[in-house]
């Protein structure tokens, strides 16, 4: 079955940089997009970051633009969120989320389990 497992949170200060990684398993790894969701306490979902199958093509939130990267190592089934110059607003549980087709517009159908990310002085 589909099982996307992310690791690679923690506590980080503000300023600093985290990599979050999704390992992948259960489906074609390479014919679907990928995407990056979280959830600050006490709020709802917020898209972070969406890339398409083959990796040739990645969409941001505005909140996140020009700090964190997405990419993927079809290789390899692995998802990577590369956050840096961190924010206390960027704490939250960070989600793994497959799309339920090769770009966005089909919808996230399988979720991983979530990373507490902490951004705290």
């Amino acid at each position: 079955q589909v099982q996307l497992v992310e690791s690679g949170g923690g506590l980080v200060q503000p300023g600093n940089s985290l990599r979050l990684s999704c390992a992948a398993s259960g489906f074609t790894f390479a014919s679907y997009a990928l995407n990056w969701v979280r959830q600050a306490p006490g709020k709802g979902l917020e898209w972070v970051s969406g890339i398409k199958s083959g990796g040739d093509r990645t969409s941001y939130a505005d909140s996140v633009k020009g700090r964190f990267t997405i990419s993927r190592d079809n290789g390899k089934n692995m998802l990577y969120l590369q956050m840096n110059n961190l924010e206390p607003e960027d704490t939250a549980v960070y989600y793994c989320a497959k799309d339920g087709g090769s770009w966005s517009g089909y919808g996230m159908d399988y979720w991983g389990k979530g990373t507490l990310v902490t951004v705290s002085s």
